[in-house]
């Protein structure tokens, strides 16, 4: 994913401080020379390489173009609105966005099941916004209400700060590095600092990370997928709920997809009761769904923004065919995501200090509703049943309001069985609720696990 400039001036007062990109445009396909003769494997870990270096080069190029957010109208991220004209508002935004968990492409790190591959550059995009979903979820199950990272905020002040005089990348990077050494040791002792640290840690790019690269990409083999294959969204979903489902660390949290578009209650009831009637545990439901044909029907975008704005929501995996996004919040007519794409050294998180910068963005980007896939995974958290019963009246309310539109997904008493591993991996094991836009045959790819009906 290559965003190039964009502006957003309608009212002529943008924010003098806060910027990010958008994405609106093509990048030339990256040019790869290795000679025949080479090993297969030289191969490969040349490919490896010049494909990490051209995914870092243009993300950090298209920093350069700022675009402004608008002061006349709120910015909606995860459930919270934002009055930019406000400065507490303005504020709380920034520390909101600079503690989402970021994660993105690495290299450098020990090779992937039955591969040689030492980066997940160029094909693990999907599963870094996976990765970025469940992280979500993760924070909102584990933290407090409202919690948020200040040793990051303190890093972000500092660099918006120099941003306003200097362009200047290295002057960027030293004083980011100053705001962590000021900031870092008053808050390692802190319990939620701590366990802010722990869930970081298990998203780590080794094989005992519990939701790291190589667990997921072991995970995926039995849906016939493999390191350097590309992901769709509802895999990536299933391999999300074993990868839960197999944590000793999360006794008290589920995952639930939907299936055919439908949240079939029953099946959610079973998986959450515990022992005791009253006592439900923690679940993130995933919803695999197909927005319209090519482009996104515009009828859905109302239906988006208004998810967006609802607590429960966690995101939505998303952006253009193989170019996963993780999608968190809109402004107007964009939505703001995180970009995965930019590949950056994997950390050793078994330091006990270990830097987290890396694991946190502090430059929000934009994205027009219109160039939206409408292949899509959206995420929704519930603590526990009345939570889950409040999620489900905001979510059928939400997704009822589009007039002569099927919903996007439904709520419906009874149960269905799992979806078996041989339809995962077939690209017609989930419903679509779009009938009247028709697929080219091109556009085969794009469709991941979706059926037109």
């Amino acid at each position: 994913m290559n965003p190039t400039t964009s502006s957003d001036h309608r009212d002529g007062d943008p924010t003098d401080d806060w910027h990010f990109v958008s994405d609106e445009s093509t990048d030339p396909p990256i040019k790869e020379e290795c000679r025949e003769d080479r090993p297969a494997d030289q191969k490969g870990k040349l490919k490896s390489k010049l494909a990490s270096v051209w995914s870092s080069a243009r993300y950090v190029f298209s920093l350069k173009p700022k675009a402004k957010f608008s002061k006349s109208s709120a910015v909606y991220m995860l459930g919270k609105s934002y009055n930019l004209r406000d400065e507490r508002d303005k504020e709380q935004f920034r520390r909101s966005f600079a503690s989402l968990l970021w994660l993105t492409y690495r290299r450098g790190f020990s090779p992937l099941p039955g591969s040689s591959l030492t980066t997940d550059s160029g094909w693990g995009c999907v599963l870094r916004t996976g990765q970025m979903l469940l992280a979500r979820g993760l924070l909102l199950h584990m933290m407090p209400p409202g919690w948020t990272w200040s040793v990051s905020y303190c890093a972000v002040k500092d660099d918006l700060d120099l941003l306003r005089s200097s362009d200047s990348l290295e002057h960027s990077w030293a004083v980011r590095t100053r705001g962590r050494n000021r900031s870092l040791g008053s808050l390692l002792d802190r319990p939620m600092e701590a366990t802010h640290r722990r869930i970081v840690s298990w998203f780590a790019d080794h094989p005992n990370a519990s939701f790291g690269i190589h667990r997921l990409v072991e995970l995926g083999k039995s849906s016939g997928k493999k390191a350097g294959d590309w992901y769709g969204p509802s895999t990536v979903s299933h391999i999300l709920r074993k990868a839960v489902a197999a944590s000793a660390d999360l006794p008290s949290l589920v995952v639930y997809i939907a299936q055919d578009c439908t949240i079939y209650l029953q099946d959610v009831r079973k998986l959450c009761e515990r022992p005791h009637p009253h006592c439900w545990k923690s679940v993130i439901i995933l919803v695999p769904v197909r927005l319209g044909g090519q482009e996104l029907n515009p009828s859905y975008i109302t239906c988006v923004k208004n998810l967006l704005k609802l607590e429960s929501c966690i995101g939505i995996i998303g952006g253009k065919p193989k170019h996963s996004l993780f999608f968190v919040g809109f402004q107007d007519d964009h939505l703001l995501y995180l970009d995965p794409h930019y590949c950056q050294p994997t950390v050793d998180t078994k330091n006990k200090n270990f830097p987290l910068e890396s694991f946190h963005c502090k430059h929000p980007r934009k994205m027009s509703f219109s160039r939206m896939d409408p292949s899509c995974t959206i995420g929704f958290y519930a603590k526990g049943q009345t939570e889950f019963q409040s999620l489900r009246a905001a979510v059928n309310e939400t997704v009822s309001t589009s007039s002569g539109m099927y919903p996007m997904f439904i709520f419906a008493e009874g149960e269905r069985r799992e979806v078996e591993e041989d339809s995962m991996a077939s690209p017609y094991s989930v419903f679509s609720i779009q009938r009247d836009d028709k697929l080219r045959s091109e556009d085969t790819n794009s469709i991941d696990d979706f059926v037109l009906l």
